[in-house]
């Protein structure tokens, strides 16, 4: 019965309709269909993301969401995973799905303990995902107990699964049937198979590529980039992972609950030191044939580029190499020559911000060297200035420069290649919260910033939430299409840091008004860090590449 009392917000169409108790998002949508140009995926209830099977029983704000928003785009990513899924049970019914990260324009996925996927097994499951596609099965959400999903899962042999849930101590879990499988994941399908119409699958390195809508053009499959640098950088952390028996949250998990985090903190700090030790061997051996005298180190937003270059440059003191840095921000135009972004706003990540003409003159007459004036950008009044510092590389100088265009050929088209050498830096997470659910490195990132914005710069979270997603836009176009130019990939993500990083971000989410637009977000990454047991920071050393973001630092931040 439609009562006066029971009724929802629709953000949609900027109106109030009539529901009856029990409706649910999809019946609601039905009676709405022609006038929403779109196919929801998914709703915002509340600013809560939901199913389309959720029920009203009271008044709430409801917006549908399509492919083109980010939560629509990751429920149809998790329902093809599902898809995928429930094919590998069907061919192949000894292998496991193990979905890896997010690389090279879709998942790289790989059947868990077997070397290669055969191509004409990837040829198959494309097949068989098409036909599950066909029949428009449901995706059907079921909540219980979760001593007995727990049960459940035991028995369809998803260990992994069992681990997370027994480390979290929940008392009830969601999980999806499709047929006769079951499976849980991080957020909501769509309602059926049918609506997972564009996608593909291609072999890829040992394993295969499952390629979801291209982002501009939802129409077509994503294109395949080749990024065998980024994924080797993967492979090798994921291989380390192997070796100390840690690859997904439970297990981190019952790492912290069994009070064994102090030697996984030791562990991971080590294979920090050796990677830099690493990069800095071979810009030693290159300097010492004459070239490298030019470091240049790039990579995203609070991917730790600055402590990087910091530690980078003690490791390369130890080869009897002393680094001179150079900040490129004081290679900024004057103000009123800055570009502008799409909203008038000045575009201090593009790279026309910089003086490129000046900049390249400066390194050549310094590789020459000759002794060169230093600017400084005053960015009180957004002129350069000239304040008398001057610079001169000596006898076992380099430069050394760290900034977000460091991989743009553009940037340094005057320097012969020879005498540089590009490090990329970025924090790829290689812990996954199970088989068939990743982390995203972004995620890992916009984390680390929430905390940083918060403890250095006086941001909360709502502000660092809200500028997100031009940060990322800037991102994937000055930073990522160059990362393959790198000679070397640090990878700066750390197996610990999210259980660290939980404490000091959730008091920062919760403060996030449920009325504002970013409370979707915040509400997500609450949901995300639940799956983590805390992790005290009084073992985590002072030079630790996570303390830029959390203080304690042993290194000074300007």
């Amino acid at each position: 019965m439609i009562t006066e009392e029971l009724k929802i917000y629709c953000k949609n169409t900027e109106e109030y309709i009539d529901v009856d108790g029990g409706d649910t998002l999809a019946g609601i949508y039905a009676t709405l269909h022609g006038r929403l140009q779109m196919v929801p995926l998914c709703a915002l209830v509340n600013n809560q993301e939901e199913d389309l099977c959720y029920r009203i029983y009271r008044p709430h704000m409801v917006e549908y969401l399509d492919i083109g928003s980010k939560a629509g785009y990751a429920a149809y990513v998790r329902s093809m995973c599902m898809i995928l899924y429930k094919a590998i049970t069907e061919l192949f019914p000894g292998s496991r799905l193990m979905v890896e990260h997010s690389i090279a324009g879709g998942l790289y996925c790989t059947f868990k303990h077997e070397a290669v996927i055969p191509k004409p097994a990837i040829e198959a499951l494309k097949r068989r995902m098409r036909e599950i596609v066909d029949a428009d099965l449901p995706f059907v959400r079921r909540e219980r107990l979760t001593a007995d999903v727990i049960d459940m899962f035991d028995k369809q042999g998803l260990k992994d699964k069992v681990r997370l849930l027994k480390s979290i101590n929940r008392l009830y879990t969601v999980y999806y049937k499709l047929g006769d499988v079951i499976d849980s994941f991080s957020g909501p399908l769509v309602p059926s198979t049918g609506l997972i119409q564009v996608f593909d699958i291609v072999p890829y390195h040992d394993g295969m590529l499952v390629l979801p809508p291209d982002g501009t053009n939802p129409s077509q499959p994503a294109k395949k980039i080749n990024q065998p640098k980024l994924l080797q950088a993967f492979t090798d952390h994921i291989e380390f992972n192997k070796i100390i028996g840690l690859g997904d949250v439970g297990t981190l998990n019952k790492v912290v609950q069994d009070g064994n985090a102090p030697m996984l903190i030791n562990v991971a700090e080590a294979l920090h030191n050796q990677a830099f030790a690493k990069i800095a061997e071979e810009i030693a051996k290159r300097y010492q044939k004459g070239g490298a005298r030019c470091v240049l180190i790039a990579g995203p937003s609070s991917s730790g580029k600055t402590t990087s270059s910091k530690r980078l440059a003690i490791q390369l003191v130890t080869k009897h190499i002393r680094p001179k840095v150079i900040e490129l921000d004081n290679y900024f135009v004057d103000r009123e020559h800055t570009p502008r972004d799409e909203k008038g706003d000045f575009d201090y990540e593009s790279l026309y911000a910089l003086d490129l003409k000046q900049f390249n003159h400066d390194i050549t007459a310094l590789l020459a060297g000759e002794e060169v004036p230093m600017p400084t950008y005053n960015f009180s009044t957004g002129a350069r200035e000239y304040r008398g510092n001057t610079l001169r590389l000596e006898q076992n100088d380099i430069l050394l420069m760290e900034g977000i265009h460091g991989l743009n050929p553009e940037l340094t088209k005057q320097i012969p290649d020879n005498q540089k050498f590009r490090v990329f830096v970025s924090a790829l997470s290689t812990l996954n919260i199970d088989d068939h659910n990743w982390i995203d490195t972004y995620d890992a990132r916009l984390l680390r910033r929430i905390v940083r914005d918060n403890r250095y710069r006086g941001i909360n979270a709502q502000q660092t939430l809200s500028r997100w997603a031009s940060v990322r836009r800037g991102e994937e176009k000055w930073i990522m299409p160059f990362s393959e130019n790198a000679d070397a990939m640090f990878n700066s993500s750390l197996l610990f840091e999210l259980a660290v990083l939980k404490s000091y971000a959730e008091p920062l989410l919760r403060q996030v008004p449920v009325n504002k637009p970013e409370f979707a977000e915040a509400d997500r990454l609450l949901k995300f860090l639940s799956y983590f047991e805390p992790l005290d920071v009084h073992n985590i050393p002072s030079t630790s590449l996570i303390r830029e973001f959390l203080g304690g630092s042993a290194f000074h931040y300007s």
